[in-house]
């Protein structure tokens, strides 16, 4: 196997999160992969919003030209992606996201620490009776107002849990490979994820994208995509908070299909931080929602697997669920960078219940069964 592979599922935000503090650690960066058919048409404009004030660049942050991500129908499930050879679907109806005001809880690593804990008040879901079903399969597996705290109320704490790659490296971009799957999420954790982040140097401005594994975003077991940033290191919001969609085919929050990998990329083009996913330009965090903060340039960039658990012992999968001492481990790979260095990323794990494995400049293995 090389430095290329597999696919994911998302959706969006839910209730209320003021996440507290407590922190220590760092991150890295990942690789390739594609499928595509017809070429964008001239117009881009999402089907249900506004056409975006900005374009972006006419190539992918890999030099290709976009087309059209190969869509399923709704509803569809990431195994059924799968077999059909497709990449992403929208969520089934009523499975959207929650309003863009509403939190759900997100690890962040800066220079040489991580967000260890956090407190919450949102109360993860109960999972499907079967654990292998998503939400199109088990209608249990949707969140409800119930499955949430009080606003305001003293919630738990969020433990958060990383295998992460890391280098200092200034650039206008970069992109990497993230293997998507489906990890076992356990009943009373948030969420387990893969994600590429570009950061200031100081680690307090961030734009991030990835898939997750969320029942509080996402109502179910699969893997969808996620976009996500911090301004002055205060939270956001997940597939939303400003973020303007550009492509008609893929959006934040859809399903992805597992078992596959594919490109996720962030570039600043034309006053913005562009996201792109697969063969599409997806769209943008504009550089307006960090003020006068002069964001334009990457002077951070990680990659990591993320859990966030209920304790210190989380019942959660990373990854695929395998130790990076295993071959077919998940993967983080081929890591490149937009008139940037020359890849040189420093792996590391922040937790002797998921592991790391580094093997080259530019791609690691990690994950890992979590502690039951």
């Amino acid at each position: 196997m090389n430095e290329d592979g597999h696919v994911l599922k998302s959706r969006r935000g839910l209730l209320a999160a003021s996440l507290a503090v407590a922190v220590i650690g760092a991150i890295g960066v990942v690789s390739t992969l594609h499928a595509g058919a017809e070429q964008i048409p001239d117009e881009p404009a999402p089907a249900t919003a506004a056409a975006p004030a900005l374009r972006p660049p006419a190539e992918l942050p890999w030099g290709a030209r976009p087309q059209r991500v190969k869509r399923g129908k709704d509803g569809a499930t990431s195994k059924a992606l799968k077999v059909a050879g497709l990449s992403v679907a929208a969520p089934a109806e009523g499975d959207s996201g929650a309003p863009a005001d509403e939190y759900a809880p997100k690890g962040r690593s800066n220079k040489s620490t991580f967000l260890r804990t956090a407190k919450t008040n949102v109360v993860p879901p109960e999972p499907s009776a079967d654990p292998s079903e998503s939400a199109s399969d088990s209608p249990s597996a949707s969140p409800s107002a119930s499955a949430f705290a009080s606003p305001g109320s003293s919630g738990p704490t969020v433990n958060f849990i990383y295998n992460v790659g890391s280098q200092a490296a200034v650039s206008d971009g970069a992109y990497v490979n993230l293997t998507i799957n489906k990890p076992r999420l356990g009943k009373r954790d948030y969420h387990t994820l893969a994600e590429l982040a570009v950061q200031s140097a100081d680690g307090n401005q961030i734009v991030e994208v990835g898939w997750n594994v969320d029942r509080v975003v996402n109502g179910d077991d699969d893997p969808h995509m996620f976009v996500y940033h911090w301004v002055n290191r205060q939270t956001s919001c997940y597939n939303g908070c400003g973020f303007v969609q550009y492509s008609r085919t893929v959006k934040p929050g859809d399903t992805l299909a597992v078992d596959q990998q594919k490109r996720f990329g962030i570039q600043f083009y034309n006053d913005a931080w562009w996201v792109a996913y697969d063969t599409e330009w997806v769209g943008y965090f504009p550089a307006k929602l960090w003020g006068d903060v002069s964001f334009t340039k990457t002077g951070l960039v990680q990659v990591f697997g993320e859990v966030a658990a209920s304790s210190e012992k989380p019942c959660t999968e990373m990854g695929n669920g395998r130790n990076s001492d295993d071959t077919t481990s998940a993967r983080i790979g081929s890591v490149a960078y937009l008139n940037g260095p020359t890849p040189d990323i420093v792996v590391r794990t922040t937790s002797d219940y998921y592991t790391v494995a580094q093997l080259s400049t530019r791609t690691f293995r990690y994950g890992g069964r979590g502690a039951c």
